[in-house]
């Protein structure tokens, strides 16, 4: 169900012949050497765009070392690699892995929650099969396994409420191993609002996990294995810290631009998506609409009511399933919250919030 690499061992033999031959018998006027040339190498700074009629040593050598990269390139980075939909827990992660996975991974762009299973969460028991026995073991696991996962060659879309750095000094992913990210963030005093029903808890508990920089969520189904340990740290460091790093191709996705203007915020998060896995075909804007039809929150709501939802976790009060599509646009901090602690969330997470227009 992902994106497949080509199939490409013969002709990237084919490839290399033919401008090994440019080398060595300097055809460098070739047509099929320059239609080669200027449709395999991608990159603007290694477009090789003057040929010239007899090659000398270095052009030669500059042509076969410039394909050579491309070729690396193609083969092992642009068709390997993870996409990941990041954000703080509650900040739309789950809307926004439905509307991928309908647009990607349906014929029609008719979403069910099976699609779901096409962009897993990372961590997860899904790519731990064995038991996890600590916090230090979790986190040594986390590159080896992408390691894992860029080797099947395929493009993967993974959610993750983790923190874009290292945790017990092993680096939660690097860019060997992420093509890119959707960063979603959402202001916060909505958020706290959804952490309160999600994990069955009151303001005061919900505002100290959003502001605890040490914090970390596991399920806790798991019991004694950590195969589902996030690291996420606080609203504003989970944020922040997909932000800045200068090493990674991201998107900034706001929550509120979704529930306000989500045929061309989708469309912008799919133009992203297609250009960092080097999709040429054009966006199916029949599929696109569609895929938002039928990702609906009121939609969503109804089909976990009749079919359930298994991301929805147990009320800790009383072991019922909490409903995981609460409150949708019903969800106001100004109507839900106290006065108190709508003003130390405005202090706490204030510079962020300016930065992206709450305040």
């Amino acid at each position: 169900n992902h994106n497949n690499i080509p199939s490409s061992i013969s002709s990237l033999l084919l490839i290399l012949l033919n401008f090994l031959s440019v080398a060595t018998l300097g055809s460098g006027t070739s047509c099929l050497v320059k239609l080669i040339i200027t449709s395999f190498v991608f990159e603007p700074e290694t477009l090789i765009t003057d040929i010239p009629a007899i090659p000398g040593p270095e052009d030669r050598a500059y042509i076969v070392i410039k394909i050579i990269i491309a070729s690396i390139r193609f083969k092992y980075i642009n068709f390997s690699m993870i996409i990941w939909i990041a954000s703080y827990p509650k900040c739309g992660n789950t809307w926004v892995r439905s509307l991928l996975s309908a647009y990607y991974f349906s014929k029609d762009g008719e979403f069910n929650f099976d699609l779901l299973k096409n962009i897993r969460q990372f961590p997860s028991p899904y790519f731990f099969p064995n038991k996890i026995n600590t916090v230090e073991e979790a986190s040594a696991s986390w590159i080896p396994v992408q390691r894992k996962i860029k080797e099947t060659k395929k493009v993967y879309f993974l959610k993750t409420h983790n923190v874009y750095g290292a945790y017990q000094g092993n680096n939660f992913t690097s860019p060997d191993y992420s093509l890119g990210a959707i960063n979603i963030v959402r202001d916060p005093r909505n958020v706290i609002t959804s952490l309160m029903n999600h994990f069955s808890i009151n303001e005061e508990d919900a505002l100290k996990m959003m502001s605890n920089v040490n914090r970390n969520l596991r399920d806790r189904n798991d019991k004694d294995n950590y195969a589902t340990y996030s690291f996420i740290s606080s609203w504003d460091k989970n944020y922040r810290s997909w932000k800045i790093t200068k090493n990674l191709n991201k998107i900034l996705i706001k929550y509120e631009d979704l529930e306000n203007d989500i045929e061309n915020t989708f469309l912008k998060i799919i133009k992203f998506t297609n250009e960092i896995m080097r999709k040429t075909d054009e966006i199916d804007l029949k599929k696109l609409k569609n895929s938002i039809k039928t990702t609906h929150f009121d939609l969503l709501k109804k089909r976990e009511e009749k079919e359930g939802f298994e991301e929805a976790i147990s009320s800790s009060d009383d072991g019922k399933t909490k409903a995981f599509f609460n409150l949708g646009r019903n969800n106001d901090y100004k109507k839900l919250l106290k006065k108190e602690t709508i003003k130390s969330i405005e202090k706490l997470f204030g510079d962020e919030m300016k930065e992206l227009g709450y305040i």
